[in-house]
């Protein structure tokens, strides 16, 4: 019991390491929207990278989203979508995992 109980605690870990790199995305995200607001060089390294990191999940955004002129409405889209899969998903199966594993350690 004990033993499956660490593996859930791992499992929980997991989750949570995975909602902080979402968390890093957001920012690298929010980097890209400023960037495109002050027209940055794009051969910098730093934009370069920036741009390489948000443009694939932007573009099928913007797939599937109405032209709005110049208004671009993917980032906030996206910030959204972020915010729904660590809501709903990551904070419960870490709730969960964490729960599951206090409950398998208090018994055995």
């Amino acid at each position: 019991m004990v033993l499956f109980a660490n593996i859930l605690l791992a499992l929980a870990k997991i989750v949570e390491l995975a909602s902080g790199l979402l968390t890093i995305y957001k920012y690298i995200l929010l980097a890209s929207v400023v960037i495109s607001w002050v027209n940055a060089d794009p051969y910098n390294p730093i934009v370069n990278f920036i741009y390489r990191v948000t443009d694939p999940l932007l573009r099928r955004i913007r797939r599937h989203m109405p032209d709005t002129g110049m208004i671009d409405l993917s980032p906030l889209v996206a910030f959204v979508l972020i915010y729904i899969i660590q809501i709903i998903v990551f904070d419960t199966a870490y709730q969960y995992l964490l729960t599951a594993s206090m409950t398998l350690k208090l018994r055995g």
